[in-house]
Parts: C-alpha cells; sequence; structure tokens
C-alpha cells in the first residue's frame, strides 16, 4: 500500500491542476476506493493520443486501486459540447452515437482493465429525465454564470448565436457527476467550467463535493496546435503500427518530451535519465525510438513495435521510398501547394508553402524549393513531405 504522498505524487504527475488538493488527501486518507469519473461524448468514431492523456491517468489511478467510471456522453452527445466552439455544434443522430460509443469501447480497453472498468452511459438516467426535471435542473444556475466561460462570453460579445440548449450542457455534465456521485472528476483544461460545474450541483444536492484533476491538452505533431484530426496533426489509436511508429518519430526533439511526460508510462527517474543521456551526447533520435515502440506495442504489440522499427530504418534511415503510398489522379495543372492539399499530405496551402520553404518537399526524391510551382499532365510521380508522408500523383 502507497503512502498518501506517493499516490499524490502519482496522480499529480503531468496534471495541470488539482481543485481541491487538500480535499483529495483527505478523501485518500479514508483508504476506501475513490468513485472516478471521466466523461467522454461519442462525437467520433476514432479516438487520438491527444484522448489518451486522460485515460492514461485513469490507468494509474486505476492502478493504485480505486474505482474507474468510463462515462459515455451519449446523452450529453445529442446536446453537443460547446466548449472551444465558436458556433453551435449541429446535433448527432441516434445511430451515429452509439456506432462512435462501441467503438470508444473497444479502443479505451488497450489501456485501462476491462475487469477493472465500469462502463457507464449517462442516457441511462437522463432517460427518465422529465421536462419539469429538466426545468428544476435549469434552475440551478443564472445566465450571468453561464457567460463567464470564454466561450459563451466571446460568442456574445461578437454576436455569434448562442442556443439555448448549449446552457444545458454544463449542468447536464454536472448532474453526471450527482448521479454517480463521483469522488474525483478527472478532464481537460479546457473543461475545467465544467466540471466545478458538478461540485456545485454536488453541493446543492447535500453531497459531498468532487475533486477535479484538469490534465494539459496535448500538442499534435506540429507542435504548436492541439491534436486534432481536423487539423491533420494526430496520431490515431486506430493508426496501423508503421504509421504510428513514423509519427511518433517525426516529432520534434523538444516535443519528444512533452509526449514523454503525458504518454509515457515510464517512471519519472527513467525519464530524466533519458534527458541526461541527450545532455551527455546521446543522439534523441535513440530515445525517440524508445517513445516509439513503447506506444506501437501498447496499442498493437511488442512484436508489431519491432516490426515497425524496421520498417522505419529502411524506408527513412535508408531514404528508400515505401512500395505502397495513396494513390490520386488529378485533372488539369495544379499548384505544388493545392496538390498537397489535395493529397492530405498537409492541413492546409500555407502549411504547404511553409514545408516547401523548409526544403521539406520532394518530387520523385528530388527537393523542390519552388512555392510557386505549378505541375502539368505527367506520368505518375511520387511526392514526399518531410520523411514519412508519400503520394503517388497522376496529372491528366
Amino acid at each position: 500500500m502507497l503512502s498518501i504522498d506517493e499516490q499524490l505524487a502519482i496522480i499529480k504527475r503531468g496534471a495541470d491542476e488539482i481543485l481541491v488538493e487538500a480535499e483529495l488527501i483527505e478523501k485518500l486518507k479514508t483508504g476506501r476506493p475513490l468513485i472516478v469519473k471521466a466523461g467522454f461524448d461519442p462525437t467520433a468514431p476514432d479516438l487520438h493520443l491527444g484522448h489518451t492523456v486522460l485515460i492514461n491517468k485513469l490507468k494509474q489511478l486505476q492502478d493504485l486501486g480505486h474505482e474507474i467510471h468510463f462515462l459515455i456522453g451519449d446523452f450529453t452527445a445529442m446536446i453537443g459540447d460547446p466548449t472551444g466552439k465558436s458556433a453551435t455544434r449541429p446535433p448527432l443522430s441516434v445511430e451515429e452515437i452509439a456506432e462512435n460509443a462501441q467503438t470508444y469501447q473497444d479502443q479505451v480497453f488497450k489501456i485501462l482493465d476491462p475487469l477493472k472498468t465500469k462502463v457507464v452511459f449517462n442516457s441511462s438516467w437522463f432517460k427518465d429525465f422529465s421536462a419539469a426535471d429538466m426545468i428544476r435542473l435549469a434552475s440551478s444556475a443564472t445566465v450571468a454564470r453561464m457567460l463567464e466561460r470564454n466561450d459563451f462570453e466571446t460568442r456574445y460579445r461578437a454576436g455569434s448565436p448562442i442556443a439555448i440548449h448549449e446552457f444545458l450542457y454544463p449542468l447536464v455534465q454536472g448532474y453526471d457527476s450527482v448521479a454517480m456521485q463521483a469522488d474525483l472528476e478527472l478532464g481537460g483544461t479546457d473543461q475545467k467550467f465544467n466540471l466545478l460545474m458538478g461540485r456545485q450541483l454536488q453541493q446543492q444536492a447535500g453531497h459531498r463535493p468532487q475533486v477535479t484533476l484538469t490534465m494539459p491538452i496535448l500538442e499534435g505533431l506540429d507542435g504548436v496546435q492541439k491534436m486534432s484530426k481536423s487539423l491533420n496533426n494526430y496520431i490515431g489509436i486506430k493508426d496501423t503500427p508503421n504509421d504510428m511508429f513514423g509519427k511518433v518519430m517525426s516529432v520534434s526533439d523538444e516535443l519528444m518530451w512533452r509526449y514523454y511526460e503525458l504518454l509515457s508510462f515510464e517512471s519519472l527517474a527513467t525519464i530524466a535519465g533519458y534527458k541526461q543521456a541527450v545532455a551527455d551526447g546521446e543522439n534523441p533520435r535513440n530515445i525517440k525510438v524508445k517513445l516509439a515502440m513503447e506506444l506501437v506495442a501498447r496499442f498493437h504489440s511488442a512484436e508489431d513495435a519491432q516490426a515497425a522499427l524496421s520498417d522505419f530504418e529502411t524506408r527513412f534511415s535508408k531514404n528508400a521510398i515505401p512500395d505502397e503510398m495513396p494513390e490520386y489522379t488529378f485533372k488539369g495543372e495544379m499548384p505544388l501547394a493545392n496538390l498537397l492539399k489535395e493529397a492530405g499530405l498537409v492541413p492546409t496551402t500555407s502549411e504547404a508553402h511553409r514545408m516547401i520553404k523548409q526544403s521539406a518537399v520532394k518530387i520523385n526524391g528530388e527537393k523542390v524549393s519552388d512555392a510557386k510551382l505549378v505541375l502539368t499532365n505527367s506520368e505518375s510521380i511520387v511526392v514526399q513531405v518531410g520523411k514519412r508522408k508519400f503520394a503517388r500523383i497522376t496529372l491528366q
């Protein structure tokens, strides 16, 4: 049995903020397994490593003996989380939500122990909510309180529409904590308002309020913006072993340490040893390989990780062009920057121009430096961006 201080060190690793830490210590002192809540709205079918920052913390808490309640927000998904949004989100169908929810369960159990994880759906209590119940819930907070949220305030000042049902989202998420009698709720830093709403509603219900723990938002492969599928800077849990390995190897040496802190299960002492090794002259690439191997083994297998390493060394360390890659056919002439975007090699033409200027774009193995280059009818060509993105292009 670990001491309170030892448990706190594990819980606080990589965390952004605990509210209130003194309350968490008191809960830990009871020796009772805490009910730990983390909610995920099934708004997309696939998770990426940015999502696993939170799931990794759940795993650590699970290993400490606490009860993990993985909440799938199939009811809240029908509202749509307005956090960070500049416009009202379109609702998902019941069928889309159910399908996405199933994929979430399949993916999270690559990290969590399915035998020790309780999966719950918030529709199980909200399906019995009447209109009167929802009105009573809505009376729990004021419009002024809701407008304290940065995204709501920004939209209000800009004259952008805010639908009434969006105000319900924090209340519904908060009520989940009441229904689940949560002791500790985890969320990203962007979820702080919603997490604190859970504390407020629990207090109003006469419950002992939950402690909230926020985790940082993981940067994507570009090292600037948050990891996002829409920005094409993500590493998906369902990526192939080779793709996952290659993407990890593509991050900067500086960003590698951030990924180690938030994604690796290696001890802090081990990671400190890696940093010292690099300071003493070790090639950071060798340390990055260890991280790539760990992540591929977690989501696939140790054998897949070894095979991905061999493939990476063959393709990229020896500057080989892979035999298999996406193939596209476009009609007419096309500026190179547009071609890179249309082939999915970059998210925007601005990024394409940036990569060309950095000499990170090759055609048939030759670097291209002209950002204004226009390609015309040609035989099949191989276009490469960075070390690992390839596409075979035909212009007709």
